[in-house]
């Protein structure tokens, strides 16, 4: 899951080199702290956060198929 949401925070930003996704697991949970370059954060979260929902939707999506809850923060 960690690519996948990997590959969509790359292709969003200008600079993808300072993209640092970091995975936290629990029982049946993990928790993804994406953290981009500081010019590069509107992008990720979009106007009104409509960006960041559909990461977070799409992250879910792929989710259910392992039987497991995720959460997404996008950290400065």
């Amino acid at each position: 899951m960690k690519d996948i949401l990997e590959v969509v925070i790359k292709n969003l930003v200008d600079n993808p080199d300072e993209v640092s996704i970091n995975e936290v697991t629990e029982a049946k949970s993990i928790c993804y702290e994406v953290k981009v370059a500081k010019n590069d954060m509107g992008k990720v979260i979009g106007k009104q956060g409509k960006m960041a929902k559909a990461i977070r939707s799409i992250m879910k999506a792929v989710a259910v198929k392992e039987h497991k809850k995720v959460n997404v923060e996008f950290l400065d």
